[in-house]
C-alpha cells in the first residue's frame, strides 16, 4: 500500500491541530490531518437543542484571550456577552445563601480571609515562570504538594476554604487534594490571576460564540477540505532520518517531514512513538490525567430565574451539579441552564443512564432557582469521563511531583515530532485560548524547520 505524502501529519481535529494546519497550509505547506472522531472540534461540541445551538463543550471566552479572539475575528465569527446580572446562589454546608456582585455570602472573617488568600495566591503565582513552571525558586517544594495540603496549612476559615474548593473544582474539574500546587500557580499565572479565572464581567467567561463554539473547527475545516480524515484514530508515529510514518489503526498510512501530536498527554499515551520516546515525555503521558467533568443542559419555556432576578449562576459545595450558569441565547432568547459535575461527583456520576443523570441535575437547578426547573421543554448531558477520545475533560492535569520531573518535556519536540494541545500553552492554559496559542506555536516551529536548507517539501504527492 502506497503511503499517502504531505509536509506535516497533524494527529487532532481539535482546535489546536485546525489552528497548526491552517497556519501551515496559509504558508503554503502540505497537511494531512487525522481525527480520531467522526467530528472536528475536539473538547468542543455545538448540538441543537430544541432547535437551537447549544454547547456540550467548551464555550467560554474572555477578553484577554487574544489568540481566540483574533482567530475569531478572522473566520467571521460573532459574540455575545455571558448574562451575569441579577442575584447569584452560593450552596455550603446544606445552606443556600444568595448575593450580588462578585462578594460570596460568607461570615465576615472568612471574606477577609479569602481576600487575603487570593492576594497571596496571584502574588505567588506570579513567581513561576508561564515557559519553565518547574524553574520558579520553589518548583520543587510546591510540586510535591497537593493544593488541598497548603489550603490545610494556610487558610484557617472555613467560609475561605470552602470557596477555595469550589473555585477549584469550577477551574480544574478536580478536586484540591488532586491539583499540584505548583500547577495551580502555574495555571493562575497563565491565565492572569485567580479572579480572571472564576468571574463573569471581565473574566475568563465574559462572552460566547453566536452558533456555539465548535463553529471555530468546522470553519477552519471547512477551509482545509480533503486535508482533515474523520475516524482515523493513529496507531503508531515512527521517525528516520528523513520523516515520519504515521499508521492508523485501519492500516493506512501518511509518510510526511514532520508530525504533530494535538491531542491531551493521556491519549499520546496510546500511540507507539518506538523506543527512543524520552523518559520525560513518557512520564508526561502517564502522569497528567484528565479532569472530570459532566455536561447538562436544560431549555425551559421562559427565563423563570431571569423573571425572580437571578443571574442563573450558582455553586454548590453538595449535590451533583456544582456549578451553573444561565445558557440563554444572544439577547435572551432559547431560556436555557448549563450545569456541571466535577470531580469527584462527576467520577461517582459517570456511566449511569443519561435520563437519570438529567434528572439528578434538575434537582439541582431546582434547589438553586425553584420548582419551575423540574419543567424543562427539553435536556441534553454529555458525560466526558466516557468519551473514548476524551477521557475527561477540561483539561490534563499533572499529578504532583510530575511538573518537575518532565520540565520541558510537555513541548520540546521529540526529533521530528511536536506537539500542541491547550496542555503545552504557555498563554491560556487549559482553555481555547491555548488551543489556539499552541498550534500557532506548533506552525511557527515546523515552518523554520521546513523552510530550512536541506529540507525538500512534499507538496501532498504520494511518497
Amino acid at each position: 500500500m502506497n503511503a499517502s505524502g504531505a509536509d506535516v501529519v497533524i494527529m487532532g481535529a481539535g482546535v489546536a491541530g485546525l489552528t497548526a494546519a491552517r497556519a501551515l497550509s496559509r504558508t503554503g505547506f502540505s497537511v494531512a490531518v487525522l481525527e480520531a472522531r467522526e467530528r472536528v472540534g475536539g473538547r468542543t461540541l455545538t448540538q441543537s437543542l430544541g432547535g437551537e445551538a447549544v454547547d456540550l463543550g467548551g464555550q467560554w471566552v474572555g477578553p484577554y484571550q487574544r489568540h481566540v479572539l483574533r482567530l475569531a475575528d478572522e473566520l467571521g465569527l460573532k459574540r455575545f456577552p455571558q448574562h451575569h446580572q441579577g442575584t447569584k446562589v452560593l450552596d455550603v454546608r446544606g445552606e443556600r445563601r444568595t448575593y450580588r456582585g462578585q462578594v460570596p455570602s460568607l461570615p465576615l472573617l472568612s471574606l477577609l480571609d479569602l481576600q487575603r488568600i487570593i492576594w497571596k495566591l496571584d502574588g505567588l503565582s506570579k513567581r513561576v515562570p508561564r515557559e519553565r513552571p518547574d524553574a520558579a525558586p520553589r518548583a520543587a517544594e510546591w510540586d510535591a504538594l497537593t493544593l488541598e495540603e497548603w489550603k490545610q496549612r494556610h487558610v484557617p476559615t472555613w467560609g475561605a476554604r470552602a470557596a477555595l474548593d469550589i473555585a477549584t473544582r469550577a477551574v480544574f474539574a478536580a478536586e484540591p487534594s488532586e491539583v499540584s500546587f505548583l500547577h495551580f500557580l502555574f495555571y493562575v499565572h497563565s491565565n492572569n490571576g485567580l479572579m480572571p479565572l472564576t468571574t463573569i464581567e471581565g473574566g475568563a467567561q465574559a462572552e460566547r460564540f453566536k452558533g456555539g463554539a465548535q463553529t471555530l473547527s468546522l470553519r477552519m475545516a471547512s477551509e482545509l477540505g480533503g486535508s482533515v480524515h474523520l475516524s482515523t484514530p493513529v496507531r503508531a508515529v515512527l521517525q528516520d532520518s528523513d520523516g515520519v510514518t504515521v499508521t492508523a489503526e485501519d492500516g493506512r498510512t501518511w509518510r510526511a517531514r514532520y508530525a504533530v501530536v494535538a491531542a491531551p498527554p493521556a491519549l499520546a499515551e496510546r500511540i507507539d512513538f518506538g523506543a527512543a520516546l524520552p523518559s520525560a515525555r513518557r512520564r508526561a503521558h502517564a502522569d497528567i490525567p484528565m479532569g472530570s467533568a459532566i455536561k447538562v443542559v436544560a431549555t425551559y419555556e421562559r427565563p423563570f430565574w431571569r423573571e425572580a432576578g437571578f443571574s442563573g449562576e450558582a455553586v454548590s459545595d453538595t449535590g451533583p451539579v456544582r456549578l451553573c450558569f444561565d445558557d440563554c441565547g444572544a439577547d435572551g432568547h432559547h431560556p436555557a441552564l448549563v450545569g456541571f459535575f466535577l470531580g469527584e461527583t462527576a467520577r461517582a456520576w459517570t456511566g449511569r443512564p443519561p435520563a437519570e443523570r438529567q434528572r439528578a441535575a434538575l434537582e439541582s437547578f431546582a434547589r438553586f432557582f425553584g420548582p419551575q426547573a423540574l419543567k424543562p421543554t427539553a435536556v441534553a448531558d454529555l458525560d466526558w469521563i466516557a468519551e473514548p477520545y476524551s477521557r475527561g475533560c477540561y483539561v490534563g492535569l499533572p499529578r504532583p511531583g510530575t511538573l518537575t520531573a518532565i520540565g520541558e518535556a510537555l513541548r520540546a519536540p521529540f526529533g521530528r515530532v511536536h506537539w500542541a494541545g491547550t496542555e503545552t500553552a504557555i498563554e491560556g492554559c487549559g482553555y481555547i485560548d491555548g488551543a489556539v496559542e499552541s498550534g500557532e506555536r506548533a506552525a511557527t516551529e515546523l515552518s523554520a524547520r521546513l523552510a530550512s536548507p536541506g529540507e525538500v517539501a512534499v507538496r501532498g504527492r504520494a511518497l
